[in-house]
């Protein structure tokens, strides 16, 4: 089934200038680019991104992580995108992340993860009508 995630590459993916070698990995995994553009978050949206976890202990360095620089917002397309693009991410905790995985590659712990993808059909509309206005 085709479907569409909202992807986003974090600040320090863009600190580490691994941008490219990202979306190369989803590209080669038959992804498509249907929109992308370079944001800089404010708090406003990130707490809107992020509102499932509002209360929990971690929201507060989610947030200051996300709005700490520049965020590559990307709408991947594809057969089975979600699954797709979660599976290429790996696990949030990169030392519980797969080889090969773009949070096992580049990551440095649970929050500084270096990428976001959607968990669901319904989320990745959520998400992107957030991003892309």
């Amino acid at each position: 089934m085709r479907e569409h995630s909202l992807v986003l590459i974090k600040p320090d993916g863009i600190e580490k200038k691994v941008v490219g070698k990202i979306i190369s990995i989803y590209e080669e995994n038959g992804l498509e680019i249907a929109d992308m553009r370079l944001v800089k978050p404010t708090r406003e949206i990130a707490e809107k991104h992020y509102e499932e976890h509002v209360g929990r202990p971690y929201f507060p360095n989610l947030i200051e992580c996300i709005i700490s620089g520049p965020v590559i917002a990307l709408v991947l397309e594809g057969e089975n995108a979600i699954q797709k693009v979660r599976t290429l991410n790996g696990a949030t905790n990169p030392d519980n992340a797969e080889e090969g995985t773009i949070r096992k590659l580049y990551a440095t712990n649970g929050t500084i993860n270096t990428v976001h993808a959607s968990d669901s059909m319904e989320n990745a509309d959520r998400e992107i009508s957030i991003w892309f206005k």
